[in-house]
């Protein structure tokens, strides 16, 4: 992730911050935050626009629930599918996790983080909080990224995945 950062062509960063970047700040690794989550694929679901930080509205359905035991207490969270993401070679099976925890805004990114996943053959799918990333937008203002619905906030410290850039 550090590599891309630091690449003019792939990095979100500002031009005056991609100078001064010398890496990335994590959350140390942590075991306790990879969780095997029961999967539940929820049908007939509409898609919907999800807001982003711009009046960009991209398509998206939920795709299912997951719920999963962390410091000895049960959560759930949705997952989504991009309508226009599936579409893309490679991206047919890939769903988008964002999620808020008890770090955001001190910690990690104010606006929350996102996982990506792929859809599950089974009734189980692995959850790794240490593989949690920013939005773009948490680097660069011209980018748009969805907003974290509410019903994906988890109340407990998600100390685990990338941690705030600077003061965004």
């Amino acid at each position: 992730m550090n590599a891309e950062f630091k690449d003019a062509s792939k990095s979100p960063l500002t031009e005056a911050d991609r100078k001064e970047f010398e890496g990335l700040d994590f959350f140390k690794y942590d075991s306790t935050y990879v969780v095997q989550a029961l999967f539940t694929r929820t049908e007939n679901e509409r898609p919907f626009k999800m807001k982003t930080t711009t009046d960009r509205q991209p398509e998206y359905v939920k795709y299912g629930v997951v719920e999963f035991f962390l410091k000895g207490e049960i959560y759930q969270l949705n997952v989504y599918q991009g309508l226009d993401l599936k579409t893309e070679d490679g991206y047919e099976d890939y769903l988008f996790l964002p999620f808020l925890d008890e770090t955001n805004g001190l910690e990690s990114y104010g606006g929350g983080r996102y996982i990506d996943l792929r859809i599950p053959t089974g009734n189980t799918i692995t959850i790794d909080f240490n593989s949690a990333y920013n939005p773009y937008c948490a680097y660069n203002h011209k980018y748009s990224c969805p907003l974290v619905p509410r019903e994906n906030y988890l109340k407990t410290r998600i100390e685990a995945g990338v941690k705030k850039f600077k003061n965004h």
